[in-house]
């Protein structure tokens, strides 16, 4: 028992003095990482110490970290950054200008405008023949009626017997009811058209009509000619009992200016009278939507005499004719020509008052 204790105490001594040597063998090591720590410690304090002081910031700069900053945060959040913000707002501002601006032309343009009159050149638009013509026309003047129509007569440029026109302009409203110019001349000297006569009648009256020189008369086969657009007539006569009939072609005939009326002398019932003043030049005229009565008043182999009574005769008819409600100047203007011819402008005003005068 003995030699067995004795034998647990050498072991106890033997580990408690292995203990004691790794103790001490550790001990060194721990000691060189504690020094290493406070002298990296020092260092740093000395390296700290050792900087100059960090300059201060100006408020740009500051307000640009600021912005950087906020651009970073916006866009590491997943929305659009300030600059993409300041190209869109940019880009829309853009957007209303240009419709601003799209909306501005279409008001201009949705504006009426100012009538230009066109000032024809005879010296540039027209043939050889014609420039030669007007030439001897002085543009802007205004002539006497007797020296205007002569005038027209010598310019006459075509191989045909061209036609005489008088064009006068007057100072009404076509559109209103109570100014509406319209009637009928017998002129002197006639056209020098041939006019075809058609008369709506049958029995005495269609015998009558046909000894007065109508070209041509009936009823029924006259009714259905028109109906199918056959017209071969330059003037329609009827008595006022064939009107409810004609009244079914209205549509083919008023268009074209052919439906008899009462103010032309067309519908009446001395239909042999009215045959005889149509063979002999009489002509209906009136007012276009210009306010411009547009009349032939003879041929160019006509006399100048010839055409200058017809020419009074026209012009007294549409003085006869002013409506009540014509106020100011009546006769605006009054211009000549011959078919394909250069115009003649005619003194209005003399003109006017020479026919009153001769009318006195």
């Amino acid at each position: 028992m003995a030699e067995a204790k004795k034998t647990q105490d050498i072991q106890a001594a033997e580990e408690m003095r292995d203990e004691i040597a790794e103790v001490q063998e550790t001990a060194p090591e721990v000691n060189l990482t504690a020094d290493v720590a406070a002298a990296a410690e020092t260092e740093s304090l000395a390296k700290a110490g050792s900087k100059e002081p960090k300059k201060e910031q100006t408020e740009e700069e500051a307000e640009a970290d600021a912005e950087t900053t906020d651009e970073s945060k916006t866009a590491k959040a997943g929305r659009r950054s300030a600059k993409a913000v300041r190209e869109a707002e940019a880009e829309e501002a853009r957007q209303e200008a240009k419709e601003h601006r799209a909306e501005k032309q279409a008001e201009a343009d949705a504006a009426p405008k100012p009538a230009r009159r066109q000032q024809p050149n005879p010296l540039h638009q027209h043939g050889k023949k014609y420039r030669e013509a007007a030439k001897t026309i002085e543009r802007g003047k205004a002539y006497q009626l007797t020296e205007a129509l002569t005038l027209a007569q010598n310019a006459a440029t075509t191989k045909f017997d061209s036609t005489v026109e008088l064009h006068i302009n007057l100072g009404v409203d076509p559109r209103q009811a109570d100014q509406m110019v319209r009637s009928s001349v017998t002129l002197p000297h006639g056209t020098g058209k041939q006019v075809r006569v058609a008369v709506y009648a049958d029995g005495k009256d269609a015998e009558a009509a046909q000894s007065a020189g109508a070209d041509i008369v009936g009823t029924a086969k006259l009714l259905a000619d028109i109906e199918k657009g056959k017209l071969d007539f330059d003037l329609l006569i009827a008595p006022p009992a064939g009107m409810a009939t004609l009244g079914k072609v209205a549509k083919v005939l008023g268009p074209r200016g052919l439906m008899p009326n009462p103010k032309s002398g067309t519908v009446t019932p001395d239909l042999a009278k009215a045959v005889t003043d149509a063979k002999a030049g009489k002509v209906e005229f009136r007012i276009d939507k210009s306010a411009i009565v547009h009349q032939a008043i003879g041929k160019v182999s006509f006399k100048p005499e010839q055409l200058e009574q017809n020419a009074g005769a026209l012009i007294s008819a549409i003085l006869k004719a002013k409506p009540s409600a014509a106020k100011g100047t009546y006769v605006k203007a009054i211009a000549t020509t011959t078919s394909m011819g250069p115009s003649v402008k005619v003194d209005a005003a003399a003109t006017v008052s020479a026919i009153a005068t001769g009318k006195k």
